[in-house]
């Protein structure tokens, strides 16, 4: 059945049927049908920071901006869900076209430049939600913030996400907001992660309740600024890094149709770049805080290896997009017939 959805998708532009699907997803939770049309992965519970997930494949940040279909991804099978990246403020993002499908490399570019309608909105949608699952909330800073200033969009959010959020991610790795990048590095992300780790733990004294931190990072580092990042990580109480965002590395999409698009290029090709960083940040973390793995997970073979390779969950998006639900089923089989030592992360 998604085979065929997806041909008819796939003759509308990238961001049409994106816009299509959600809505036709959304409606589907709202209507509590979309567990009728499609089987139900195994149940996998893992516990992670603290929480308890039904299994490890959960949806990646950037599928859901709004909060618009919270309900219908749950149904779907994904063991967690996250949503944003949300902004202080509404903001259009990027003048379209800004994303892109290259089918020849199961993968996509996008710049879409964090287009939400902001995190009242959000927080709107998540109280209509029905789900009580697992949700992250995916934070970051609207466009004309300063760099400088960008502490003040992420605590900003964070107060207003805390009480909704099973856990907050804090996006400092897209490759679309001028300068966003820069908050990976050094002092810069020592002074915004101790401000985030100060005021969650505010938020926690005052609402009884601690809500888990995690930190989502690009492909494009070198392992030495990968360690550095990790220890950062460690040393400001952080509770998990979601490895990774999207690269600017055009590695196995030279000469395909819209290859040479401006944006971040996610699917089966930053697969070993993303693996690479999370062995990287196994290495150095040592079991202190877990890995989340997002990135060319097409097939489920490659969530096995993203759990091999020293993660506790997976995420998944670009490989939604081109083999649907089923993938959210094959990720969980592969991972429960790792053996059980083989699976370093959990």
């Amino acid at each position: 059945m998604y085979d065929l959805a997806r041909q008819m998708l796939f003759k509308l532009s990238a961001e049409t049927s994106h816009d299509l699907s959600l809505d036709l997803i959304g409606a589907g939770g709202r209507l509590g049908i979309n567990r009728l049309l499609t089987k139900a992965p195994a149940r996998l519970p893992t516990t992670v920071m603290g929480l308890q997930f039904a299994n490890p494949v959960g949806l990646a940040a950037g599928l859901d901006k709004n909060g618009a279909a919270i309900d219908g991804f749950a149904q779907l099978g994904f063991g967690f869900v996250e949503i944003g990246t949300v902004t202080p403020r509404p903001q259009p993002g990027n003048p379209q076209p800004r994303l892109f499908r290259l089918p020849q490399a199961t993968a996509i570019i996008n710049r879409m430049g964090f287009n939400n309608l902001g995190v009242d909105h959000l927080v709107e949608r998540v109280k209509a939600a029905r789900y009580e699952g697992v949700l992250g909330i995916n934070i970051g800073k609207n466009f004309d913030t300063p760099v400088g200033r960008a502490q003040d969009d992420y605590l900003l959010c964070l107060e207003k996400v805390y009480a909704h959020a099973s856990y907050v991610t804090v996006n400092v790795s897209s490759p679309n907001t001028p300068g966003l990048r820069s908050l990976q590095f050094g002092d810069s992300l020592k002074a915004l992660l101790d401000a985030l780790a100060t005021r969650r733990e505010a938020l926690a004294l005052a609402s009884g309740r601690r809500v888990p931190l995690a930190i989502k990072i690009a492909p494009d580092m070198t392992d030495e600024e990968t360690a550095q990042v990790a220890s950062a990580l460690i040393a400001t109480g952080m509770d998990a890094v979601i490895a990774t965002n999207t690269t600017l590395s055009r590695e196995g999409v030279q000469g395909l149709p819209h290859g040479d698009e401006a944006g971040g290029l996610s699917g089966a090709p930053v697969r070993e770049k993303s693996t690479h960083t999370v062995r990287v940040l196994a290495a150095e973390l040592k079991g202190a805080l877990p890995i989340i793995a997002a990135g060319g997970i097409t097939e489920g073979r490659h969530a096995a290896e993203k759990i091999e390779a020293g993660a506790s969950l997976v995420q998944i998006y670009s490989g939604f997009i081109y083999r649907g639900p089923a993938l959210i089923r094959e990720a969980v089989d592969a991972i429960a017939a790792m053996p059980v030592g083989a699976r370093v992360g959990f």
